[in-house]
């Protein structure tokens, strides 16, 4: 008889990321970072430096509802920068 378990851990797919994965996910938290930082300042380039390494992130994890919203705010706030 196959335990709950031994489904369970059947269902989940190996967990190793690959070199790209990983620097992206770095480059992600540091892009919260400036986006958390041009919270407190309203720095138009601190949002698209933030916006650019966050869809870096999402892209990597192909998560492409997030890459759509991102390159939204990055779009309002280039056109804020250039305005």
């Amino acid at each position: 008889m196959v335990s709950k378990k031994q489904i369970l851990k059947s269902l989940v797919g190996d967990k190793k990321l690959t070199s790209f994965q990983r620097v992206a996910r770095r480059l992600g938290y540091m892009g919260t970072g400036f986006l958390i930082a041009g919270q407190w300042t309203l720095h138009p380039p601190m949002f698209v430096i933030g916006f650019i390494l966050v869809i870096t992130q999402v892209a990597a994890r192909k998560q492409w509802n997030l890459v759509l919203l991102y390159l939204n705010g990055l779009a309002a706030w280039l056109l804020h920068l250039i305005y």
